[in-house]
């Protein structure tokens, strides 16, 4: 355990006021999704907990539940924890399994997987719906509307079970969470987006700040090399520039800025020593000339979610799924 950090991650308290998120979270999404990566995911996730990591980041759709369990059986087994209550997990409920009668089946299956009996936050995982049971890849036949109401009942169900400490959604526009809150008895602890250097999201952290809503950011850095990830945040040259002066990597800075906006952070590698650079964005901070930079940098979203378009579907445009928030 040498390679283990000197210091704990913060943690940042949620709404829900039943626990706390870390700062900087661990993703497992790795491609393709599917058996293939399995020891893959297993073994960064060991790496991971031995040099700090506490938040793990999966989905049902990603297929690295299974892996992760295991890594957090191995990891209590060799001592790298001591207790199940070290972690903070997150997973989240696939569009084909939110119907009211599959979510509560779609958790407890999400339970067997990682072999745990509850889970921290459990989100939906994007604002529409397949058919049910549709996995990947799925038709433009198969989209269709969700029912935001029902849907989320039985996610506060599945809290009250006690099953997930919090709930929470993903990719959700200002304007479909106040559809979610219109008939929710509890709201979401998180909405979890797109967001870096170069997609602020300033407006929805705005609204879901005023809701007592935590915003996670995924794709942090782009997520380049993924079908939907871009090479604009990693190739900034105002980015580069700060770095250099910084003696940091584009990297660092992206997740600095984004912790000091008070957002918490998933990040994803299997390299070694890129995971262990991105946990060092603490005892050092971004100057206010480096913040003005940052916000004078051109805006351009990343994550559009384009295979949710269809004529005959709910979402016609990218305006249809990102509402005014594009």
């Amino acid at each position: 355990m040498a390679d283990k950090m000197s210091f704990s991650i913060p943690r940042i308290p949620l709404s829900s006021s039943q626990t706390a998120i870390p700062a900087i979270g661990f993703g497992t999404a790795m491609l393709p999704l599917d058996a293939s990566t399995h020891q893959t995911v297993k073994e960064s996730v060991l790496h991971a907990i031995k040099l700090g990591y506490r938040h793990f980041d999966t989905a049902a759709i990603y297929q690295s539940e299974q892996p992760l369990g295991e890594a957090i059986e191995e990891a209590l087994s060799l001592g790298l924890i001591n207790s199940r209550d070290e972690l903070f997990i997150t997973s989240k409920l696939w569009c084909g399994y939110a119907h009211y009668h599959l979510v509560l089946p779609a958790l407890q299956m999400t339970l067997k997987n990682l072999k745990l009996e509850f889970i921290d936050l459990y989100l939906i995982h994007f604002p529409a719906g397949l058919k049910p049971e549709t996995k990947l890849p799925f038709k433009k036949e198969d989209i269709i509307p969700m029912d935001f109401e029902s849907v989320w009942k039985a996610m506060e169900e599945c809290q009250k079970l006690g099953l997930t400490k919090s709930i929470g959604v993903s990719n959700f526009s200002c304007k479909k969470i106040g559809a979610l809150l219109a008939t929710a008895t509890i709201p979401p602890a998180v909405n979890q987006v797109d967001m870096n250097p170069l997609w602020h999201q300033k407006k929805l952290r705005q609204y879901c700040g005023d809701k007592g809503i935590h915003v996670t950011a995924h794709s942090p850095l782009g997520a380049k090399g993924t079908p939907w990830g871009q090479s604009w945040v990693m190739d900034c040259e105002e980015l580069k520039d700060i770095a250099d002066a910084k003696g940091k990597s584009v990297a660092q800075v992206c997740m600095r800025w984004l912790y000091e906006q008070g957002v918490s952070v998933v990040v994803k590698s299997s390299n070694k020593e890129r995971m262990k650079e991105n946990l060092d964005i603490f005892g050092w901070e971004l100057s206010l000339q480096d913040l003005e930079k940052i916000s004078q940098l051109p805006q351009r979203k990343g994550f559009l979610g384009e295979a949710f378009i269809s004529d005959d579907g709910p979402f016609k445009t990218l305006e249809d799924i990102w509402d005014d928030d594009i």
